[in-house]
């Protein structure tokens, strides 16, 4: 019993150990991951901004903006690999109580590098013609590194470096800081009407030009965004001097205190669940499997008294068959258990002590 016991722990120990071996390599990739029901809210806010108002053909300016950003996955598109979000995004001007500007957009990506994946219906207000590749930035790779990321900006339709700048400490966790500077490039045209520029001329059409500086704070262990600085500016300028003839969105957008406490909660929570998977579990599977292991070993082991009873059972045996026909294959190998008689074995030698030398080898009596 005590032989069965030890097997089945070192059998035990064997596969804790391997499952502390696993845990934080494949099965941790097959466990964390992003999820396919994600729901979430975030807030940006922005003062002394600036804006043209189309309905009211006139520039605003410090007003108070907030931004607003919710993600809603969409599970059933997902699958174990691919996650699908649905986001929608609203600017609103708090000072003038308006809607300032409105967006929607789909994409899918893979749930553990947060690269996008051109495929379940993916679109930028409405346009599916968009491909949107490169990394996601809302999230980044489940261990971010110390390196430049592409990531895809939804006014340039296309990936644009996101640079690593340094570490920085959000609410205690170590972020890594990226860094996306866009200087201002054209993004298309608009047909306004002249007066708007100072001109006599019934309607002109003039150059965008977009310029984007966005700072993201990324938790390295789960990919989490934790904090945004966002200084959006996109005006109208002059196609023949280059001076900006119209201001049309001018804002430095910086997510709310409450939101960043939100996302900082939902991010330890993930934290926790990553260090579960490949630091604790790990390490506590380890200690008990090599403890069962070292026990099974002892347990599955025969007792040293045990053996030695069945060593000197052996022994009788073979002294007891060495009279049959098999003592002509023991002998010399077995000192004295060849089993012959003495003629068999020819004279018998006596032992003697070595001739001595001098008087007393005569076998007289010894010298006085």
């Amino acid at each position: 019993m005590r032989r069965v016991i030890g097997l089945i722990l070192t059998g035990a120990g064997t596969f804790l150990i391997v499952c502390a071996v696993l845990l934080p390599t494949w099965v941790s990739s097959q466990v964390i991951k992003f999820p396919l029901n994600e729901y979430e809210t975030a807030t940006l806010a922005a003062s002394n901004a600036s804006y043209f108002s189309p309905s009211a053909l006139t520039e605003k300016t410090g007003v108070n903006l907030q931004a607003t950003y919710t993600i809603k996955g969409d599970g059933a598109a997902g699958n174990s690999s691919t996650a699908v979000w649905d986001e929608y995004s609203y600017v609103y001007d708090l000072t003038n109580h308006q809607a300032v500007q409105q967006a929607t957009r789909r994409f899918a990506f893979d749930r553990r590098t947060a690269v996008l994946v051109n495929c379940c219906g993916a679109n930028i207000n409405g346009d599916s013609s968009i491909v949107q590749r490169g990394y996601l930035g809302y999230v980044f790779p489940i261990g971010t590194q110390k390196q430049t990321y592409d990531v895809f900006d939804i006014t340039l339709n296309q990936p644009e470096p996101f640079v690593y700048s340094g570490t920085t400490d959000v609410h205690g966790i170590q972020a890594y800081e990226f860094v996306e500077n866009i200087a201002p490039v054209q993004v298309g045209t608009q047909t306004i009407p002249g007066s708007l520029v100072g001109t006599s001329a019934s309607s002109v059409t003039l150059p965008e030009y977009y310029q984007m500086h966005l700072i993201y704070y990324v938790d390295p262990a789960t990919g989490a965004l934790i904090d945004v600085n966002e200084h959006q500016t996109q005006s109208l300028r002059d196609p023949t001097t280059g001076a900006q003839a119209l201001l049309l969105f001018d804002a430095d957008l910086i997510a709310t205190p409450a939101t960043v406490s939100n996302v900082v909660a939902l991010d330890t929570s993930g934290r926790n669940k990553l260090n579960l998977v490949e630091t604790i579990l790990p390490l506590v599977l380890g200690i008990v499997g090599g403890v069962a292991l070292v026990t099974g070993i002892i347990l599955a082991r025969k007792p040293r008294q045990r053996l030695e009873d069945e060593l000197d059972v052996m022994s009788r045996d073979l002294a007891t068959s060495a009279e049959g026909p098999a003592s002509a294959e023991l002998a010399g190998i077995v000192p004295g258990l060849d089993g012959s008689s003495p003629d068999e074995r020819g004279p018998e030698v006596t032992a003697q002590p070595p001739e001595a030398e001098g008087p007393e080898a005569s076998g007289g009596p010894p010298a006085q």
